[in-house]
């Protein structure tokens, strides 16, 4: 991986090079263990901080034959980091072989490829570097010139955390991202029930009403904003979008805080509703609110109900969601009260039907209002983070994008930025190169910068509402 890696023509070599990469990283939506920035966690091998919670890794590792036993079972965590040694080679033309050798290049200056005949030599190596001071959670973040995270979070937490790390005026930001599925998620009554047991605690007040829930959620809702936040997230299955009236609302809350589960439609009102309203309380506050929509998770039963979720078997979804999404935005955008909105799918065949809904809502009140977001998850990987590009590019203005994210649990996952940024100059030298784009590399360079973080920035930031007691 050479100063060229991906890089495969002039312009691109000089986008890349005296534009995108000297920009810092904006990363609006992780799943980070803020913990650890807080204590600046020192990692006592690569092994913790390379696959602990890697369920990309493990998936990998599976289809190779691996046992459980070295991927999320009691193996020592020099067999495990052997077993990825194994199987790294077998992931040729994966993103996982592209990444991996980045982030062991990025952070190590290791530059030889991954395999058993070098394994216990690199995992000495890297894990020695991880036990020095330099390699501190926080100093890993400094190294790839982060300049903000936004965690995810529950309603629940209390925030202790990113207080404490604010009070430690570091020169980057870590903020909180709201993330309420679970007190969403009303489909078994003893789950939500005892969700709603941790939220009276969280807020103080006494569930015993469907408005006494709204006040504990929007309580919630406020501290945060308090606290710092500037985004929310949902995980969706699908868009909900069903009718419903406050009567039902009130029926459908008290039937399941009296212990019964409520019919399948009676959930999908439910939730409508509360999108909405969590919705409109991201629009008071002037948050970016997203959606990401059309995972199936945790279809394996047998290895959920033995290692819980976020293990590695969730899939693509082939869901309906072009009416729905389009029903829940109209609803919103016809009061006036359609918050900054970054849209995600994860199944390729809707990238045309989540880039072109976003251009049904943006009114001119804002740059790219409503956006269709970096490819996710199963699609970030270069052939899908092109098509995302080209998709964007053909059907809205790619020159307003927000960029990129890691969506990643690991301090080690911040070369992805790098890989985008190299693949996004490519594709416009490409274009340089074929006449297809005037040879004016300082405007394009100006538009490469803006990608990669200015829009983000500026998005992030726009018409934000910053409460006051």
């Amino acid at each position: 991986m050479t100063e060229n890696f991906l890089l495969y023509n002039k312009a691109a070599f000089q986008l890349y090079h005296e534009y995108a990469s000297r920009m810092p990283i904006i990363d609006y939506h992780n799943h980070l263990p803020v913990e650890q920035i807080r204590y600046d966690l020192q990692f006592q091998n690569i092994t913790h901080a390379w696959l602990q919670g890697d369920h990309y890794k493990w998936r990998a590792m599976r289809t190779n034959g691996i046992s459980e036993r070295f991927c999320t079972g009691n193996a020592s965590d020099a067999e495990k980091f052997k077993a990825w040694a194994e199987t790294l080679p077998y992931t040729l033309r994966n993103p996982l072989y592209h990444w991996s050798h980045l982030e062991l290049n990025r952070y190590f200056g290791i530059h030889e490829m991954l395999s058993p005949a070098n394994a216990d030599h690199i995992y000495e190596n890297t894990s020695v570097a991880l036990r020095s001071p330099e390699f501190s959670v926080r100093n890993l973040l400094r190294k790839m010139n982060v300049q903000l995270v936004c965690t995810t979070d529950d309603p629940t937490d209390n925030l202790e955390h990113h207080r404490q790390i604010k009070s430690d005026g570091l020169d980057f930001e870590v903020l909180p991202g709201f993330r309420p599925d679970k007190a969403i998620s009303i489909g078994s009554h003893e789950a939500f029930n005892a969700y709603l047991n941790k939220l009276e605690a969280a807020a103080n007040i006494s569930i015993h009403s469907f408005g006494d829930y709204l006040e504990a959620l929007k309580q919630r809702h406020d501290f945060f904003a308090e606290s710092g936040c500037v985004v929310a997230d949902h995980g969706l299955e699908e868009m909900y979008a069903a009718d419903y009236t406050q009567t039902e609302l009130i029926n459908i809350f008290n039937t399941v805080r009296s212990g019964k589960d409520p019919g399948m439609h009676e959930a999908r009102k439910f939730q409508s509703a509360m999108l909405v309203q969590l919705a409109e309380w991201h629009w008071e506050k002037g948050w970016t609110q997203q959606f990401h929509i059309g995972a199936i998770r945790n279809n394996n039963s047998r290895m959920m109900a033995k290692l819980g979720p976020d293990t590695g078997w969730d899939s693509i979804g082939d869901g309906s969601h072009a009416k729905p999404l389009s029903r829940f935005l109209d609803r919103l955008d016809i009061n006036n009260r359609l918050a900054k909105t970054i849209l995600y799918n994860l199944n390729p065949a809707d990238n045309a039907v989540f880039a072109t809904m976003a251009g049904n809502f943006n009114d001119g009140s804002q740059m790219n209002k409503v956006q269709w977001g970096a490819a996710w998850w199963f699609l970030d990987q270069k052939d899908g983070i092109r098509q995302h590009l080209d998709t964007l590019s053909n059907t809205g203005l790619l020159s307003r994008f927000v960029g990129m994210l890691t969506d990643s649990r690991s301090f080690l996952s911040f070369p992805r930025h790098e890989y985008f940024r190299r693949i996004l100059c490519n594709t416009l030298g490409e274009e340089i190169e074929n006449g297809e784009l005037p040879d004016d590399l300082p405007f394009i360079g100006q538009m490469v910068q803006n990608i990669c973080y200015n829009n983000t920035r500026d998005f992030l930031f726009a018409n934000r509402v910053v409460p006051t007691k």
